[in-house]
């Protein structure tokens, strides 16, 4: 099965999600837009309530999540 990368358009780029390892180069590619349903993008929208809340994280809560919720050794 081929693999599968994620990412969005950026100024007409397609840039993958960050940490997602580029395709070899000169890789043929078949894009296709993902929609979001109607109820998704209504949850997304109700969680923005609490966006930038948290207090009291370490400074690079932000880069090494895995490290603080899962254990695993800093990046």
């Amino acid at each position: 099965m081929a693999q599968t990368y994620t990412g969005e358009v950026r100024g007409g780029v397609v840039v993958l999600d960050e940490g997602v390892p580029p395709p070899p180069e000169g890789t043929k590619v078949h894009i296709q837009p993902i929609e979001m349903d109607e109820a998704l993008r209504d949850l997304s929208q109700a969680l923005m309530e609490f966006a930038g809340k948290a207090q009291g994280l370490p400074p690079d809560m932000a880069e090494q999540h895995d490290h603080y919720l899962h254990g695993t050794p800093k990046r």
